[in-house]
């Protein structure tokens, strides 16, 4: 018999049975549901598998949705998981709730492999570094500079974030001295309630300063941007998990809270195109960074981007060169950068990773002696002290976080941000989902898992012989090639001389971006 009419004559003949045997009538709650659920498979049309093969079926799409769990905590390894392995969360569980973060026996990594990198460490460590370190954010073209710490929370917009996880983390940023990116959703009313340091994140959309219209609103952005709390501006032109993508925001999720932050109607969807409308030119985006900075009353301004085309970055430059305006800050993502919900043809296949686009914006700017007037923040998985390191390295100034400060509040990486059901109450905006959150305790997690990174960072710093991280370079920092065969950084990836692309551009492998790019232009111009 096929089993299109085993399972549903099976069903039929065992609901029979318990309907004549009396004792087992009970058993009848059960059955009778399963019974319709199995006839309903038989006659339906609109599944194959389920028609064919009545109530089985059923069991495959059971395991599909058990499948990451069963992955996570049964079969997976320590080292294995994406995009964090169970290790990477470990370490940032045990530093957040303050519990011993050592691990014994040694590395679990195997040294001969690609997978293994190290930090040349010092015969005579250096304790008498200093225990903290700030960066001073501004040019000399700000009047108004900004003292960061060396590792903030990055953009995670509320609305992505549920109101609790917004608040815990502000509030661990008011606790622990360092700053929270808003997102390009906005400053909401979660983001006010602690008083933490905001650093202004304005997308497309400008949302927080958005006319009827969708354009920029310059009022408004100097009425929200003057306020003491947010202490620097930044444009978002890409980032790592989707470069290149605008989204909408359908009116059902516009909810009061939402509608009050990003200043749209309520109920009402609306557009982030993928490209900004205030400016369309190197020299305009620059133009645009100088109005920023008046309008929030002299506050540091830059951008965030993904790095794609190196001759745009080469033509940013030029434009500097021209016109002597300078970003106060860049902030570069990696392609590995994490979002709430993305495309996965771009998440997988579009973007620069940050080591890359690291490396090419600090040798542009080294190139054309623009380094010591902007700053480089690097984000990215960078998790740990030692993820920082390799970020000074490679000539970050400070470094950002989001998934990591995201475990910080107790997030298991479920990979449900995307549909509402996030089950530690982080990534969603059900009330209920949201309760487990509490922000006291999670705002204490936040800020230990901040400090205790930087306490990290300042032991390899000290292991190395230096007194701080800006003293780290690319020569400090080994990679194996093949197993046979490692060296230093700089054998592996080309890092520019102070002034080279002014003075011989065709000396190094941007030569052709150089050559292409113009600061009138984010096109090539051949």
């Amino acid at each position: 018999m096929a089993p299109r009419y085993a399972m549903p004559l099976a069903v039929v003949a065992i609901t029979a049975a318990c309907w004549f045997i009396v004792p087992l009538r009970w058993a009848l709650v059960l059955l009778v549901p399963i019974l319709l659920l199995t006839l309903w498979d038989f006659v339906q049309g609109r599944h194959a598998l389920r028609r064919n093969y009545p109530l089985i079926a059923r069991v495959r799409w059971l395991f599909e949705d058990l499948r990451p769990y069963l992955r996570a905590y049964i079969v997976e390894s320590d080292r294995e998981g994406r995009p964090f392995t169970i290790d990477e969360r470990a370490l940032v569980y045990a530093r957040s709730k303050g519990e011993i973060s050592t691990h014994p026996m040694g590395t679990e990594l195997d040294v001969y492999s690609e997978e293994y990198e190290w930090l040349g460490h010092s015969i005579t460590p250096n304790d008498e570094a200093p225990e903290t370190w700030h960066v001073r954010v501004g040019g000399d073209q700000c009047t108004r500079p900004y003292d960061s710490a060396l590792l903030n929370i990055s953009a995670m917009s509320f609305g992505s974030l549920s109101a609790n996880a917004i608040e815990a983390l502000n509030k661990g940023a008011a606790l622990g001295g360092f700053a929270h990116d808003t997102g390009e959703g906005s400053i909401s009313r979660y983001h006010r309630k602690h008083g933490g340091d905001l650093i202004w994140e304005l997308g497309s959309g400008y949302f927080g300063c958005r006319r009827k219209d969708g354009g920029f609103d310059a009022d408004l952005f100097a009425e929200q941007a003057q306020d003491d709390q947010v202490k620097m501006v930044e444009i978002k032109l890409s980032q790592g998990a989707k470069p290149g993508h605008g989204g909408m925001l359908p009116g059902a999720k516009v909810t009061p809270e939402i509608a009050e932050a990003r200043k749209i109607e309520v109920g009402e969807g609306c557009v982030s195109p993928p490209a900004h409308s205030t400016f369309s030119t190197p020299i305009e985006l620059l133009e645009w960074i100088v109005q920023l900075r008046e309008l929030s009353g002299g506050k540091p301004a830059g951008f965030k981007l993904c790095v794609g085309q190196p001759h745009e970055v080469m033509a940013i430059v030029k434009a500097m060169l021209e016109t002597g305006i300078t970003p106060d800050f860049i902030v570069v993502d990696g392609a590995e950068g994490g979002t709430g919900a993305a495309p996965q043809e771009l998440t997988d296949n579009v973007g620069m990773p940050l080591r890359e686009g690291l490396i090419l914006m600090r040798n542009a700017l080294v190139g054309a002696n623009l380094k010591d007037r902007v700053r480089i923040g690097a984000s990215g998985k960078i998790h740990s002290g030692a993820g920082m390191a390799r970020a000074f390295a490679l000539g970050a100034d400070w470094c950002n976080a989001a998934r990591a400060f995201m475990f910080s509040l107790g997030c298991v990486q479920s990979m449900k941000c995307h549909t509402g059901e996030c089950p530690s109450g982080v990534a969603t905006q059900v009330p209920w989902r949201q309760i487990g959150l509490v922000v006291d305790d999670k705002a204490e997690r936040v800020a230990r898992f901040q400090k205790e990174t930087l306490k990290s960072l300042r032991e390899i710093v000290v292991a190395m012989g230096y007194d701080s991280p800006w003293d780290l370079t690319q020569h400090d920092m080994y990679q194996r090639i093949d197993s046979a065969k490692a060296g230093p950084l700089d054998e592996v990836y080309n890092f520019l001389r102070p002034g080279q692309l002014l003075a011989d551009p065709a000396s190094t492998r941007y030569a052709r971006a150089w050559e292409v790019a113009r600061a009138d232009t984010f096109r090539r111009v051949n």
